[in-house]
């Protein structure tokens, strides 16, 4: 028994939710392609319809007025409509909630699923994400214990949620210094939790901070009251007689008290479905420009894409929501219009908000580093300088015209000559060179490199002749394979 559908996307993530968005944009429909049924959602294990996982770290956390489904479902952290999962019935989008995927044959063109179902596509995005990585990974057994918490989907934050409202005042360890890490360490504070974080590195945040910047964040960390303990790891657990983590024992010899012990200590993209079929690489499924995969049918976004990095000149895996949503949208026009679509030319960016700090980190944080700014006081950044030209910029406490001068700057990659002279000017620079009047429209940081010059009538109407005669391949494709079935 099967099903055949033009376009499958399986993921119920930010990428997943996004490309919907673009697609009904772009006139899919049941009405335009005269099936009720176009596009498919199969969702690894959820029963709710694709969020802004941020909130999750974030709004969820927080002790008052706390961030609740469905108030984030995608797109709201764009500013856009939210897709309650009424909006994919009315839209034409069959959306199956809490189906695994069992097995992929992109040769075939079909998914099978664990109720039996095969669903053939004529194009597959894959948006499978990641999977947190677990203690047990790393040869240490948590032993089931119901206060030990990861984050990385709905269930895992009311999980941590009940967790942290039970043992309020208490003791919590926090084990990463990454982004998870440095996140839940400061809802745990805010909640009233007494806070101590361990990781390896020698600073948080190392893949990105420098060690001057690590610092600004270390101390103000401290200063709300949370310990650092660094340059150790996590060996093994004391239990009590509930079977709760009572204690943190660390390869150092420390033992730290616990009531609730919360791991950040990174992601392992969902790829098993298509290992050895498609190529892989940095962990994930490798994809070219116009972000399809060795197989022609096959485009992935998201955590699980590793696509090329123009501003870098390599292939990366980046793990950020901005790039899950732009991937999105580029996806869709690379499969609906492949001919007016250019490369997915996107700048690298990350942020985060704690406290009352906020910042944004734009392009390769490669070479050297010029620090500016006043560290004592709430605006600094710095500028990362690679063969001579600016590759990298990063601002703390920054206005949003600052923050999109920093990621003009870096997009125009301009040749430094001077280190000391830009390091006097500071912010200035990249305010000066922003608005200098480029030779050619730059495009927006992280979009597409398509630029639509004709009026859109032009375009829905060039985008319903491909829409018909892609029905009309279809209808002759489907038609085919029913008699197979």
């Amino acid at each position: 028994m099967g099903r055949a559908f033009v376009y499958v996307i399986i993921g119920g993530g930010v990428a997943a939710g996004y490309a919907a968005h673009e697609f009904v944009k772009n006139g899919v429909t049941h009405d335009s392609l005269l099936l009720r049924f176009n596009m498919l959602f199969i969702l690894v294990h959820l029963q709710v319809a694709p969020y802004e996982r941020p909130a999750l770290s974030k709004g969820y956390l927080l002790p008052e007025a706390p961030a609740r489904l469905p108030s984030f479902h995608c797109c709201v952290g764009t500013n856009g409509e939210r897709l309650a999962p009424k909006w994919y019935n009315e839209n034409g989008i069959e959306l199956i909630l809490g189906t695994r995927v069992k097995s992929a044959d992109v040769r075939r063109k079909t998914l099978l699923t664990a109720t039996g179902e095969t669903i053939s596509y004529k194009y597959l995005i894959v948006a499978t994400g990641a999977r947190a990585l677990k203690l047990e990974e790393f040869g240490v057994n948590a032993l089931d214990a119901t206060n030990v918490c990861y984050l990385r989907d709905v269930a895992d934050a009311d999980r941590l949620v009940d967790v942290m409202q039970s043992c309020s005042g208490g003791n919590a360890v926090v084990i990463g210094g990454g982004y998870i890490g440095m996140e839940c360490a400061a809802s745990l504070v805010i909640n009233k939790l007494n806070v101590t974080m361990v990781f390896p590195e020698a600073h948080c945040m190392a893949r990105l901070f420098t060690t001057k910047i690590a610092t600004y964040y270390e101390e103000f960390y401290q200063s709300k009251g949370v310990n650092f303990v660094k340059g150790t790891v996590l060996t093994s657990f004391d239990f009590n007689a509930d079977g709760k983590v009572s204690a943190v024992n660390l390869r150092d010899g420390s033992k730290l008290p616990a009531d609730m012990v919360v791991i950040g200590i990174g992601i392992r993209p969902n790829t098993s479905l298509f290992e050895g079929q498609l190529t892989m690489e940095k962990g994930g499924i490798k994809v070219n420009s116009k972000l399809q995969s060795s197989n022609s049918s096959v485009y992935a976004i998201g955590d699980v894409a590793a696509f090329p990095v123009k501003i870098v000149g390599e292939t990366r895996r980046l793990e950020h929501v901005d790039s899950a949503r732009k991937a999105a949208r580029h996806v869709v026009a690379a499969i609906m219009e492949p001919e007016r679509t250019g490369e997915f030319d996107y700048l690298p960016f990350f942020y985060s908000r704690v406290f009352t700090l906020s910042w944004q980190f734009y392009g390769d944080s490669a070479g050297e580093v010029v620090h500016f700014g006043d560290f004592n006081g709430h605006t600094f950044g710095a500028y990362w300088i690679n063969k001579g030209h600016l590759v990298g910029s990063f601002l703390e406490g920054g206005s949003k015209e600052q923050y999109e001068a920093l990621a003009q700057a870096t997009r125009l990659k301009p040749k430094i000559e001077d280190l000391g002279e830009l390091e006097s000017q500071g912010l200035e620079y990249a305010l000066s060179v922003s608005q200098k009047p480029p030779s050619t429209r730059p495009a927006e940081a992280g979009s597409s490199s398509l630029i639509v010059e004709k009026p859109l009538h032009v375009w829905h109407a060039t985008a319903g002749v491909i829409v018909a005669a892609s029905v009309a391949a279809f209808a002759y494709w489907y038609g085919r394979k029913r008699k197979r079935w």
